[in-house]
């Protein structure tokens, strides 16, 4: 199998990547750290079978050139997951966030459309299509918005519904789009929140649940179980509870505009 993983110099591309390559699959790792490329591509299980990336998703003649390099060396492409993404709290209202706003939307939206675009031509002509999954990373984030969050629930949101439309354009030609949305996962960038994360979960134990929704081709999926049912409830609340519920929720803090990403 050949695995196509954007993000994979940390957190949950990281984990993906280490899960796949525990099954034996060929990777191609991109990401904007090559350091940090170089020591995952080491620590795998036979490394001369996988490919690094140095590249900014958003660089998307970068990401395309990656795409076609991995196509041409591999044959066949069977897993492409979107996994790089941004998180930074923003408030509407100063003027400056606007930037932090695009850069949020561009990384983690636009990206993923850039990520697919080279390969969807190449599933189609495959075999078996029916055995090619492009897989969005989406977020429970993105089921309501969460004040403080304005860029980042945004993006998640239009992620889902983005990777919703795809699906439908692809079902002719038999490849799966999968959306995975997790919750609360032990990364670099949960770990700088300062508030409680409900049922957080491991990054090894997200990649082994997400390979498997993965390999059935499974349309979407709250990754933990529990966020699910939290995200169900989420989807029925009224407005006017949501409001009441949520509007003093805990938000992950702004950043001053040198720190933000």
């Amino acid at each position: 199998m050949n695995v196509f993983i954007t993000g994979a110099s940390s957190g949950l591309g990281e984990a993906l990547a280490r899960a796949y390559a525990a099954g034996g699959a060929s990777l191609g790792l991109l990401g904007r750290r090559a350091d940090a490329l170089q020591a995952l591509k080491d620590s795998l299980p036979h490394p001369e079978k996988h490919q690094i990336y140095v590249a900014d998703v958003n660089d998307h003649a970068a990401l395309h050139a990656a795409a076609q390099d991995f196509i041409h060396r591999s044959g066949e492409v069977h897993v492409v997951i979107a996994s790089a993404g941004i998180s930074a709290g923003t408030l509407t209202e100063h003027a400056e966030d606007l930037a932090v706003i695009r850069k949020v939307m561009d990384t983690n939206l636009l990206a993923t459309a850039a990520t697919f675009a080279p390969f969807i031509p190449h599933m189609q002509q495959q075999k078996r299509p029916q055995d090619c999954r492009l897989v969005g990373i989406a977020s429970v984030a993105g089921i309501r918005g969460l004040p403080g969050a304005e860029a980042y629930s945004a993006s998640k949101a239009a992620v889902i519904s983005y990777c919703e439309s795809l699906r439908l354009e692809m079902r002719a030609s038999g490849i799966r789009v999968v959306t995975i949305a997790p919750g609360y996962i032990d990364t670099p960038m949960t770990q700088v929140n300062t508030y409680a994360m409900p049922f957080l979960m491991p990054a090894d134990q997200f990649a082994a649940r997400a390979l498997r929704t993965i390999q059935a081709g499974t349309s979407y999926r709250v990754i933990p179980w529990q966020m699910g049912w939290v995200a169900r409830l989420l989807r029925i609340l009224p407005n006017w509870l949501y409001d009441f519920a949520f509007s003093q929720a805990p938000r992950k803090g702004r950043l001053p505009p040198e720190s933000q990403p």
